[in-house]
């Protein structure tokens, strides 16, 4: 069997293509981090409307903590991107920071909602 070969690299250009990859990076974080706003939206919204018990605003500030967690690690992750050259890797203490930051706000969310 022959080996599998990119079009770029069959081409005789890199294996990587500096233009498309980055933007489609960005645009991931720009998702996750709408989705974190909609879930604490409403959280929020449901926290309210049901009333507000220690316990659910336990569960709102963890939610909300949990958001400005993604949105950081997200914004810098976005602005690494944005650099010229060749972007550097999200290395282990950035990528389980978000996914805790991630866990956090559904688990907020759901306690809010739960309650």
């Amino acid at each position: 069997m022959g080996r599998v070969t990119s079009p770029a690299a069959a081409a005789g250009h890199g294996g990587r293509d500096p233009g498309l990859q980055p933007e489609r990076t960005r645009l991931a974080w720009r998702r996750t981090t709408l989705t974190g706003t909609v879930v604490a939206v409403l959280a929020g919204k449901a926290g309210l409307a049901g009333g507000a018990s220690a316990g659910v605003l336990a569960a709102g500030v963890a939610c909300c903590v949990g958001w400005v967690g993604v949105l950081v690690v997200a914004h810098r992750r976005i602005r690494g991107l944005a650099g010229a050259g060749e972007p550097e890797r999200l290395s282990l203490r950035s990528a389980v920071g978000v996914v805790v930051c991630v866990l956090v706000t559904v688990g907020g969310g759901v306690g809010v909602v739960l309650r």
